[in-house]
């Protein structure tokens, strides 16, 4: 679908019907979905989907299927709530906590473990807010690694992306930055020299970028993901196993093969999360090692992420298997 068509990210099922992005016969039932799940697909990603069903659709068009719960899935899959110390800090580990300035992000992704928080307004910190997770930070001298993450935390502006950076590099005992982010593929427009410049620390920093098929990978993610590179930011990334996006022997190449052509080291393989109407997308664990295995031989060791998921109760990550 040409870029000049699609002007401004799609919000509602309207936008999708009038895009071709969604059977008007299922327009009244998505409406309704997405009062409970935003809906955001921006021009880029827009213009990378060939059919709904194909793997870039599938990851972003609403379906039916997401009103209904499974039996094994459940509201907060990660189990922020019980490790957050104070609003917008999640510490699991310790010696490493998140930081969620926002929840917005630039699209919504379908099988997100958070898709009933994040959405179009934004759950932005007040600034009393903020200034409470900073410091708690800097009176919890165990924490040396701090991960901006939400929502999308290149959704805010620069001047509010450099500030916050630097208010997280002043901290004597935090040693690694790190921030995820959709971006760079999924909104690689904002990706400027300003939001670039935003990202400069003394610090040891990471940007881990999330994609999951080789498509994401568009000329203007490229050159996103170039202007990062040239700054020497250090560029990771992070996928998760999705039942017809990436769940095939060729398909999981591709994606890895695909970071590795622009500078992105494979980082993460997620399981999936059991989040609410997800279970369109799971993958069973022996399948994905599978696909993990297979690719020994196949692809360098610096084209092997780790394969993780999530423990029940919010425990943390393990390797599965």
């Amino acid at each position: 679908m040409p870029d000049d068509a699609l002007p401004r990210t799609l919000r509602s099922a309207r936008d999708l019907v009038a895009a071709g992005l969604l059977d008007p016969a299922a327009e009244a039932a998505i409406a309704r979905l997405s009062e409970r799940y935003a809906i955001a697909v921006t021009p880029a990603v827009a213009a990378l989907i060939e059919d709904p069903r194909d793997p870039i659709g599938r990851q972003y068009i609403p379906d039916a299927a997401e009103a209904v719960t499974a039996p094994h899935e459940i509201d907060d899959p990660t189990a922020d709530a019980p490790f957050t110390p104070v609003k917008g800090v999640v510490r699991r580990y310790p010696d490493r906590a998140l930081l969620k300035p926002l929840l917005a992000c630039p699209v919504y992704c379908r099988f997100c473990f958070r898709r009933e928080v994040v959405g179009p307004d934004g759950g932005l910190l007040t600034e009393a807010e903020l200034e409470a997770a900073i410091a708690w930070l800097a009176a919890t001298p165990a924490i040396r690694e701090v991960i901006l993450t939400g929502g999308d935390p290149l959704m805010l502006s620069p001047r509010r992306l450099g500030w916050l950076m630097a208010r997280l590099s002043a901290i004597p005992h935090v040693e690694i930055l790190r921030v995820h982010s959709r971006v760079p593929v999924a909104d690689p427009a904002r990706v400027t020299p300003a939001l670039v410049a935003a990202l400069e620390t003394e610090k040891a920093f990471f940007l881990c970028v999330h994609a999951n098929h080789a498509r994401e990978f568009s000329d203007p993610a490229a050159e996103a993901l170039r202007r990062l590179n040239r700054a020497g930011v250090p560029l990771l990334g992070q996928s998760v196993l999705l039942r017809g996006v990436n769940d095939s022997a060729e398909a999981i190449e591709d994606l890895f093969r695909a970071m590795l052509r622009h500078r992105v080291k494979p980082y993460y393989l997620h399981q999936l999360d059991p989040a609410p109407g997800t279970a369109r997308f799971h993958v069973p664990e022996a399948e994905g090692l599978a696909l993990v295995r297979g690719l020994r031989g196949r692809l360098s060791g610096l084209g092997q992420p780790t394969y993780v998921r999530e423990t029940p109760g919010g425990g943390g990550k393990v390797p599965v298997g």
